[in-house]
């Protein structure tokens, strides 16, 4: 790939031309003031494997018809998602194993439940079962060459209140570009003459078309102008398409798209701020800057005190941004960043003002640290409290009343909500913004003028119902949170109520208080640490890992066959085994399987750390003591009631719960001399030597394999176990590089809300959009 930045026209054209010839990828990167100009060509016929990368789209199938073509009916449960021409693989269907052996399918979407597919007249009849995923099918894209391109473009619009802009900008930049050919230099900031020329060689490129003259002459003026945060946006989409362009994932831009934050620029008097006095260069590292905005502009962003919200990726970009626009860089401006965390390993990737001596260290203080270097005038000073109603000593008033603005940073939604209110409490402007992958958003939040962040809020997540955890998982995301869920019941919650037993003369009083059958839960947990499970010696962590194996992957699933067995029908008619209920079967334990023995090694380290007691790495140690371990015989009882749905466990709860107050709690034992060590809250997935991604990745994959749902290897189950926000630096800078062109209206004080944008992109798509903010109530 070769990337070419801010090169004149004439480099380009030799450059595309060889590229093309020589099957290189090209893309030519061009930002002058507001303006943006991005160009792709990934050669003749470009191969994009992942157009989109979400994850494919998959369904339970509840009936396939026969016929031509066939309609397949998915669960209820949820919508499928499919588009028409969409193509498809079936798994684990019955009856029509047909379906099975087939390659991928088109298919058609009929309704939101339903599709079809080809002609299934011949195959079998469908009885039960079946999965329907996604395929994402290769896809072929043609590019011209840039000589090609640039006589007959193709264009991606990134704002559709300006359609027309592109092109105007086409013709513009071409005038530039003669412009600069003829005199060896740009124009001159804010010289008339100048830009009356370049409008002249433009509308010789027009050859005839409409010219927007203001426009191009808009584009002369900024011409010498070099704007951080839009380096920062249009860097961030030109990196992604190097991405795309190696790589073959995600749809890249087809093939030029232009830019232009012309909003920025004074909504009142332009003619008379902006004067080519006022924008001459000074032999400042703000020249760029000052070529657009004028050197008034620049005194004011000096002056300014921001309050940044978080040190992470987004905080990076913000205090890279802030660094070099020279907010807070004079003798009364300030920035204040906070941030509780710690640097880890993981987050130099995309978090770029750390670096690999910087693990371990504070994040607010090495992020001012590497902010100053870059600009050694900035006033940043850091601080590691948390924002939250137990800081408000910390940010007071006098705190928040001294400040111009706030700058969010952060990866959750509750201390969104708070800072968003503390701003529309203190009256401040909130730049807020957010990435998930290859999207991202802005918000900008301006006093009497928007609505603010809290106004409007997205749906909760939808949780996974506790009877589908506890007894019937279909996915491997449900068989990761019940290990997850294991982990916190077997080695945290556990540990604390013993310490809490032992420390705290009121805990029964206090806990038989507590709702349904939480007393008789936490009592019975507390018994067994302290009497019944209590280890002496290492052998007894092993043979308790070995014993909890046992009940997990074969006792509980026999029991659970025993209440409901594989051919049982409902009142109904239908399979009780059918729709989104997995039939499970129970696992023989093997101490020579490596996923045993995995489970074992790490739920016996785990238990051994509690109470303190010296664990073992040696597997076939391990292994030995296992085949001396006694398992005793179970035998499924009658009279166990499994509750098959949240509703029915709940009011089983509620009614046992009643009925607690009557009984006497179970006997805990003599208190122990000596506390029991719980596991921290919320595993630590980035160490690899604690047990606790094995114990995860073990866990769920021996009850995936309980109910045949395809494993999970440890780099999948660390994501979704953690649950974490996938997040790449280009995406970071292209959105932060767009919440500090609503930084530079906010300096200004415009206070037209059509002046601000509120901004959404995709750069998997790609798309770019924008929106007016709404009017505050």
């Amino acid at each position: 790939v070769v990337v070419l930045t801010n090169s004149p026209l004439e480099e380009q054209l030799w450059v595309g031309d060889f590229c093309h010839s020589h099957g290189i990828k090209l893309v030519v990167a061009d930002t002058r003031g507001l303006f943006g100009q991005l160009f792709c060509d990934f050669g003749d016929d470009m191969v994009v494997t992942d157009p989109n990368g979400e994850q494919p789209l998959s369904a339970m199938v509840s009936m396939v018809t026969k016929g031509c073509p066939g309609e397949v009916t998915c669960l209820d449960e949820a919508r499928h998602g499919f588009e028409t021409g969409d193509f498809v693989t079936f798994t684990e269907v019955e009856g029509m194993e047909e379906l099975n052996r087939c390659g991928p399918v088109e298919i058609r979407v009929l309704g939101p439940y339903t599709f079809s597919i080809g002609d299934t007249s011949g195959f079998g009849d469908y009885v039960r079962g079946g999965i329907v995923t996604q395929v994402k099918m290769p896809k072929h894209i043609h590019f011209k060459r840039f000589r090609d391109a640039l006589a007959e473009p193709e264009m991606m619009v990134t704002d559709f209140g300006k359609v027309e802009r592109p092109s105007m900008m086409h013709w513009g930049w071409q005038g530039l570009h003669r412009f600069m050919r003829q005199h060896g230099r740009p124009p001159r900031p804010r010289h008339q003459g100048d830009a009356a020329e370049v409008v002249a060689l433009a509308r010789e490129v027009a050859a005839g078309a409409e010219l927007d003259e203001e426009l191009v002459r808009e584009l002369a003026f900024q011409a010498t102008g070099d704007l951080a945060p839009v380096n920062a946006f249009i860097g961030g989409l030109a990196a992604q398409e190097v991405m795309k362009a190696v790589s073959g994932k995600f749809t890249p831009i087809t093939q030029w798209l232009y830019f232009d934050a012309l909003e920025c620029l004074p909504e009142e008097n332009r003619d008379s701020l902006l004067t080519e006095e006022q924008c001459r260069p000074r032999n400042s590292r703000y020249d760029g800057q000052i070529a657009v905005f004028g050197a008034e502009l620049q005194a004011k962003l000096g002056a300014q005190k921001y309050f940044v919200v978080g040190a992470g990726a987004i905080g990076c970009e913000l205090l890279k941004n802030f660094a070099m626009v020279g907010l807070g860089c004079g003798p009364e401006g300030s920035i204040t960043v906070t941030d509780m965390d710690t640097i880890e390993k993981s987050n130099l990737n995309r978090q770029f003002l750390f670096r690999p001596w910087d693990v371990t260290k504070l994040k607010s203080e090495r992020a001012a640290a590497a902010a100053r270097e870059m600009n050694p005038a900035l006033r940043v000073s850091s601080r590691t409290d948390r924002v939250g109603p137990d800081t408000e000593r910390v940010y007071d008033d006098d705190f928040f009343e001294g400040l111009d603005g706030v700058a969010n940073a952060l990866d959750n939604v509750d201390a969104r909500l708070y800072m968003d209110r503390r701003c529309v409490y203190y009256r401040k402007p909130l730049l807020e913004s957010g990435t998930l992958g290859t999207k991202g958003n802005v918000q900008v939040v301006i006093p009497f003028l928007s609505e603010s962040y809290s106004s409007s809020q997205d749906p909760p997540e939808k949780a996974i119902p506790i009877c589908t955890l506890k007894n019937f998982p279909n996915a491997i995301e449900h068989t990761l949170q019940w290990a997850r869920d294991e982990f916190e019941g077997l080695f945290k919650q556990p540990a604390e109520n013993v310490n809490q037993y032992l420390m705290d003369p009121k805990f029964l009083e206090r806990t038989l208080r507590l709702a349904g059958t939480q007393p008789l839960e936490v009592l019975e947990a507390v018994q067994r640490s302290l009497v019944t499970d209590r280890p002496r010696a290492w052998p007894d962590c092993v043979a308790w890992a070995c014993r909890h194996w046992h009940r997990q992957y074969n006792n509980n699933i026999r029991q659970l066959l025993h209440n409901f067995p594989p051919e049982q029908r409902t009142n109904s008619g239908t399979l009780f085994w059918s729709g989104p209920k997995r039939c499970p079967h129970p696992l023989i334990f093997d101490p020579d399987n490596p996923l045993h023995l995995d489970y074992v090694m790490a739920a016996a380290n785990l238990f051994a750390q509690s109470y303190g007691i010296a664990g073992s790495r040696d597997r076939a140690a391990v292994a030995e003591l296992l085949r001396h371990v006694h398992v005793p015989p179970f035998t499924p009882r009658a009279g166990v009631r499994i509750h098959v749905s949240d509703q029915e466990l709940q009011s089983a709860n509620t009614a046992l719960g009643e009925g607690l107050g009557a009984g006497s709690p179970p006997p805990l034992g003599a208190p122990q001399p000596r506390v029991l060590t719980p596991c921290p809250p919320g595993y630590r997935q980035d160490d690899d030597t604690n047990f606790h991604m094995d114990f995860i990745v073990a866990a769920s994959n021996l009850r995936a394999e309980n109910y045949d749902i395809p494993p999970a290897d440890r780099h999948k189950s660390k994501l979704i176990a953690g649950k974490i926000i996938p997040a790449i630096a280009t995406t970071t800078a292209a959105v932060v590089g767009l919440a500090c062109l609503e930084l530079y209206k906010l300096v200004q004080g415009h206070r037209r809300l059509s002046s601000y944008k509120n901004a959404f992109l995709n750069l998997a798509l790609p798309f770019v959009g924008f929106s007016e903010p709404l009017a505050c109530p």
